[in-house]
């Protein structure tokens, strides 16, 4: 049984930053591409960013774009995003996806597992 398990999220001020974790067990991520996404109240789950299994391909929304940075460490089963100069708009509960296949996937339907989700909240 695959489990995701995402940390790191909280109350921050317009222009901190955080750094979200995704801890994976239950199975090895390293040939499996990975994503975040977040959801607004009201909102539907949108893409952040993905990576693939070798972290050489990133993809990101085009929101986050030079403010957000995602990551993984194979080796650990972790994978990570971090966010700078964050702003309220980023308020979101954010996910963390297993693909099911190697590849940086962009769309939710191209993952089969998701971490239960962590608040992030960025006051102005």
């Amino acid at each position: 049984q695959v489990q995701l398990v995402e940390s790191g999220g909280g109350l921050v001020q317009a222009g901190g930053s955080l750094r979200l974790s995704c801890a994976a067990s239950g199975r090895t991520i390293s040939t499996y591409g990975m994503g975040w996404f977040r959801q607004a109240p009201g909102k539907e789950r949108e893409f952040v960013a993905a990576i693939s299994w070798t972290g050489i391909s990133t993809y990101y929304a085009d929101s986050v774009k030079g403010r957000f940075t995602i990551s993984r460490a194979n080796a650990k089963n972790m994978m990570y995003l971090q966010m700078n100069s964050l702003k309220p708009e980023d308020t979101a509960v954010y996910y963390c996806g297993l693909a099911r296949d190697a590849g940086a996937k962009t769309s939710h339907e191209g993952y089969d597992y998701w971490g239960q989700g962590t608040q992030v909240t960025v006051a102005s």
